[in-house]
């Protein structure tokens, strides 16, 4: 351990730094360093590979959505008494069946739900649910309600179960933070906001060249390795090397990330914003071939505790315009079939609105799954609205039930490992 500290403290005193990945890529190193015993001998090459298999996109509506002015259960008398002042009126909505609609705005939506690549899961939740934003995201992106404090996220702990020895690109994240979800205790996964900002600025480029073979004629530095059959020798030198290495294949991933995503011409418009961009990041990355198997996107400003209608209404076009755009473009690329999303929120609002045309932290709130390979159509009855929680909508489905199946249907990997117990699967996923 002396070693690898003094190996890392000589590594950053020569300005071997990568801007804008600091929080995930310094992990990275200090991850695999330690967990590598002849680091140089071993390929950065991720095994389970996006790039022409499965690839899942999982899209956070940040601040607590209210599912009840999404998903509207327009047929119910208790929706219209709790809501006097920002209930939709049915004659605007979506009709779904004849109790249940969808938002006006969310009209890109329903082309996806007659072709029946849109599936709804209705009440999605947890016992004892926490009304706290910062508590309940902590909950929902760890899937472990039990720990106070959770070490990893369950999309990291995937990382960690089913791609062990993988490069960074294993998992991409849209943004300037890596959320809980994606983070492992092996794999941490890229972050960025925008792909030209994932650079390597260090100094001594033709060294790390030399090192990646990626000039002519240049060999990279080597252990020592002794005698067939004894063990080989890991020296600072060699750390030092793979550091080195490994900050070049930081560089790699950033060329890589860049080509695929400035070549890539759209199949559709995207809305501007947050979304639409990271959408539009996203299905270039996939039409590029990156083998990266989970895409994390992010949407905010759903914490609608005033004027909820007009704000709610533009994050209600903008999620739609951008989900729209992004599987249009996928089936312009013919890579439709290979992908599913999935969208989460840290809880939904209260039923009854307040005093200021808002909605407050609720508790049980819907979920959408995405893409053809998806069984359409609504998962479970309209929740109660006289039959609450303190106010709050009791959960139908334990949002775990969704993980699992999305792991197990989805991913291919056995689902128990990462969430810590076998949950019931949905028929969301067609097999």
């Amino acid at each position: 351990m002396r070693n690898h500290l003094s190996t890392r403290r000589v590594f950053l005193q020569r300005g071997l730094t990568l801007l804008a990945a600091a929080p995930t890529v310094p992990a990275f190193l200090d991850q695999t360093v330690m967990a590598l015993a002849n680091p140089l001998d071993t390929p950065l090459v991720q095994q389970p590979s996006g790039r022409d298999g499965k690839v899942l996109v999982v899209v956070q509506l940040a601040g607590g959505n209210d599912g009840l002015n999404t998903v509207v259960p327009f047929a119910d008398d208790a929706y219209h008494r709790a809501r006097p002042g920002i209930g939709l009126d049915a004659k605007t909505l979506h009709k779904l069946n004849d109790k249940t609609g969808l938002h006006p705005s969310l009209r890109p939506l329903m082309d996806l739900y007659e072709r029946g690549s849109m599936s709804i899961v209705q009440a999605v939740g947890y016992p004892n649910p926490n009304r706290s934003h910062f508590r309940a995201t902590d909950i929902w992106e760890s899937a472990q309600p039990e720990r106070e404090q959770a070490g990893s996220g369950w999309l990291g702990r995937y990382f960690d179960n089913a791609c062990s020895g993988a490069d960074p690109h294993a998992g991409i994240n849209i943004g300037d933070t890596l959320p809980l979800a994606m983070q492992g205790e092996r794999v941490t996964p890229l972050s960025f906001e925008r792909p030209e900002g994932y650079r390597y600025k260090g100094p001594d480029r033709e060294r790390y060249e030399q090192l990646n073979g990626l000039k002519e004629g240049a060999q990279a530095a080597r252990v020592d390795v002794k005698a067939p059959g004894k063990k080989s020798q890991t020296t600072e030198a060699s750390q030092l090397d793979f550091l080195h290495r490994t900050a070049m294949d930081a560089q790699v991933s950033s060329d890589d990330i860049l080509r695929v995503t400035q070549n890539h011409r759209p199949g559709a418009e995207y809305p501007r914003g947050e979304l639409g961009e990271g959408l539009r990041l996203v299905a270039g990355m996939i039409r590029g071939g990156l083998p990266t198997r989970v895409y994390y996107v992010h949407l905010g400003g759903f914490d609608t505790h005033a004027n909820e209608r007009g704000r709610h209404d533009r994050l209600m076009e903008t999620f739609a315009g951008a989900v729209s755009a992004f599987w249009a473009d996928l089936k312009a690329q013919r890579n439709d079939e290979r992908v599913l999303m999935m969208t989460f929120s840290e809880f939904g609002r209260r039923v009854a609105q307040n005093a200021s045309g808002g909605t407050d932290h609720g508790a049980a709130a819907p979920m959408f799954l995405f893409g053809p390979r998806v069984k359409g159509g609504l998962v479970g009855d309209n929740p109660s609205l006289t039959d609450l929680d303190n106010g709050d909508i009791k959960h139908q489905v334990d949002f775990r039930s969704v993980y699992a199946t999305v792991l197990q249907s989805w991913l291919d990997t056995p689902s128990k490992p990462v969430l810590g117990q076998q949950f019931k699967l949905l028929p969301i996923v067609k097999a």
